[in-house]
């Protein structure tokens, strides 16, 4: 039996407690404070908000977990307002049943709508991909967000955060 994993970055609780609930995911505290949980397929990191977090520890799990895909799902703020909240999107890969969509990631929350040139935004996306890349195919890594806000600086409800992930999950697992 393959050790090989598929790894699930979220960047706050709230996005990975319904996935360690799902997945009935249990934490590794091996690597505290780091925050791991994990089962015979998946490994899900808790990584904290921002680039600087993705850069830190995505390759640390790289390296010491023999990992064959990963996912990054999340929350993203988007600027049409005509898309619901809760909507999911793949930004980086073209699925059935999930559209694809244009994100951008930043260093600190963005209002202004016309400093966007993409859909989507968020804060760690692009980190999640450049790091990812240099560990796995591109066909092996998915970028999934949740539309939770019309760019508010402001962190969503825990629980608006908790629900619009949980909802996704049957959306995205069938097709990775």
């Amino acid at each position: 039996m393959s050790t090989h994993k598929t790894l699930i970055y979220t960047a706050l609780y709230p996005e990975a407690k319904p996935l360690i609930q799902y997945f009935k995911l249990i934490q590794n505290k091996t690597y505290e404070p780091l925050k791991i949980f994990e089962n015979e397929i998946y490994i899900l990191v808790v990584g904290g908000i921002g680039k600087n977090h993705t850069q830190a520890i995505l390759p640390f799990i790289y390296e010491n977990f023999e990992i064959n895909k990963t996912i990054n799902i999340g929350i993203a703020g988007c600027k049409d307002k005509s898309i619901k909240l809760g909507s999911l999107f793949c930004v980086n890969q073209i699925l059935k049943d999930i559209p694809k969509t244009t994100i951008t990631t930043v260093d600190i929350p963005l209002e202004d709508s016309s400093l966007l040139d993409t859909t989507l935004v968020d804060m760690e996306a692009g980190s999640f991909l450049e790091v990812s890349q240099k560990y796995l195919s591109q066909k092996d890594i998915y970028v999934f967000k949740v539309v939770s806000d019309y760019l508010s600086t402001n962190i969503p409800e825990k629980s608006l955060v908790y629900n619009s992930i949980k909802k996704s999950i049957a959306k995205w697992e069938i097709v990775i």
